[in-house]
């Protein structure tokens, strides 16, 4: 497993993300020696959505005020329903998400958290998946949808649903090791 001492990873998350695709996410990562960091709009506590009911609260590091891209080397965004729903009608949230891209870092977003990705405006040409429902929002933003459990496309990496976590971090982490990718672009 690769070494991400001195990495520092954000997720970016708000009441009603997955549980399983932010706990799972951040303990690879933890695992792998990364700093990991919740940043949401607020301060104070965040909660899960497990098994369709409200589930467990995650303390939150930052706000999405506090923070920049600067400070991280990649970000992930869990999904759920709820989660992106929220945020992508945030535009600092969008700003971040989009400076990430601008910047050429790496960015996960599993499940429902693509439409983040539409809403940034940074899926013309590239390959992705996520849950099924969302298809038809990430090809009319031009993305290149395809059923698989993980898409890797110049740091960007997208998964369809919590099965496929295992896949999803272990390409995660390979992202956030190899750095910036030149033709991550927004």
């Amino acid at each position: 497993m690769e070494n991400l001492e001195r990495k520092k990873v954000a997720i970016l998350a708000t009441n009603g993300f997955e549980e399983s695709e932010l706990k799972e996410p951040m303990n690879a990562l933890k695992e792998a020696g990364a700093d990991v960091h919740i940043v949401s709009e607020q301060s104070g506590k965040i909660k899960s959505w497990n098994d369709g009911n409200w589930s467990t609260e995650y303390d939150v590091d930052k706000t999405i005020d506090q923070v920049s891209q600067s400070d991280y080397n990649a970000l992930v965004l869990p999904g759920g329903v709820i989660n992106p729903d929220i945020l992508r009608r945030n535009d600092n949230a969008i700003r971040l998400i989009k400076s990430f891209f601008e910047n050429k870092k790496p960015v996960a977003a599993i499940c429902h958290a693509p439409w983040l990705l539409a809403e940034a405006g940074v899926l013309q040409g590239r390959k992705v998946t996520s849950f099924n429902s969302i298809k038809r929002d990430l090809v009319n933003a031009g993305a290149m949808w395809e059923d698989s459990e993980v898409v890797v496309d110049e740091g960007l990496v997208t998964s369809r649903n919590p099965n496929d976590l295992p896949a999803f971090n272990k390409k995660l982490i390979e992202e956030v090791y190899e750095g910036k990718h030149e033709m991550q672009t927004a």
